[in-house]
């Protein structure tokens, strides 16, 4: 007992010499990525933007996904005449750390940014947590949407019902583990090469950055407490039967972190056939850019 309670102010000091010494590292996100941004209501908005004409089409990215994972499917989607616009969802990315991260909010935020833009009746990709964004949009504004595509996300909600964890988030264990994991590019590359699928390329430091560096934006520690308090938000399969917009399913073959599974109850549920991207897992952008713009595009032109 002497001994356990022994490594228990062992590891306790360890990690609030470990919190005192990374506690700078937080930063404003302006410090951290030049931009664009935009206000939308009290919220800096980051956002990447390929071409200036054309379908507007409006990509929202996944959790813990910055919108640099768009940085090869926006611009083929550009060179096909269309402008095209990735945003960076609240509490991940270069936005402003202001909540509640909620579905309601989300898509309030995602309207925001297009009125802000000038952006009428855009193509909404929402990957992974950013699937249930954009049919929530649809939802919300159907006459203001020109259609979406669930890319790798089910739309469903995912947590709920396990807020307890927060409980055991606390200091000093929970900033030093959070700091420590999400600085080691060990770590991130083998969760990034976990998402995927077959064959990824070795990932150099520069690539893990625009990864990790969304981590030090001031205010993602709690932010991130409170999503996990309230579970990642979605639809049910009863509200995605009631998408009227024009609508479709685009997946990885090889996709072990949503099953091609769940692709096809979502596909069922929304009334349209499943469309796959080959020799790609999770994150199909990065897997095989050219098929995911290939099918981006076509759901593209039938939106316009």
């Amino acid at each position: 007992m002497v001994a356990i309670f022994g490594v228990l102010v062992a590891i306790t000091l360890a990690a609030i010499g470990f919190d005192l010494a990374t506690a700078g590292d937080s930063r404003p996100a302006t410090a951290l990525y030049k931009g664009p941004f935009v206000r939308v209501g009290k919220t800096l908005v980051a956002y990447r933007q390929w071409g200036t004409s054309g379908t507007p089409i409006v990509l929202l990215g996944g959790a813990a996904e910055p919108s640099w994972v768009w940085h090869d499917v926006g611009p083929r989607l550009a060179a096909r005449h269309h402008v095209v616009f990735a945003i960076d969802l609240p509490p991940f990315g270069f936005t402003e750390r202001r909540g509640p991260y909620t579905l309601t909010g989300w898509v309030a935020l995602v309207r925001g940014f297009e009125r802000r833009l000038g952006i009428h009746r855009p193509l909404i990709v929402g990957h992974s947590l950013g699937a249930g964004v954009a049919v929530g949009t649809a939802l919300a504004d159907p006459a203001g949407v020109g259609g979406i595509v669930l890319l790798d996300g089910d739309a469903l909600p995912f947590g709920h019902g396990r807020g307890f964890i927060t409980h055991v988030l606390v200091y000093p264990y929970y900033p030093a583990l959070y700091r420590l994991l999400t600085g080691s590019d060990w770590f991130v590359s083998k969760v990034l090469r976990n998402a995927w699928g077959p064959n990824p390329p070795p990932f150099g430091h520069d690539v893990l950055a625009h990864f990790e560096h969304p981590f030090r934006v001031a205010g993602t520690e709690n932010a991130l407490k409170q999503l996990v308090a309230g579970g990642i938000p979605g639809v049910s399969l009863a509200d995605l039967a009631r998408v009227r917009v024009p609508r479709a399913v685009v997946w990885g073959t090889k996709d072990d972190v949503d099953s091609v599974g769940s692709g096809k109850t979502t596909a069922a549920a929304l009334h349209v056939r499943l469309v796959l991207v080959p020799h790609a897992g999770h994150l199909s952008m990065l897997a095989n850019p050219s098929a995911t713009a290939a099918a981006i595009e076509r759901e593209a032109v039938l939106a316009g």
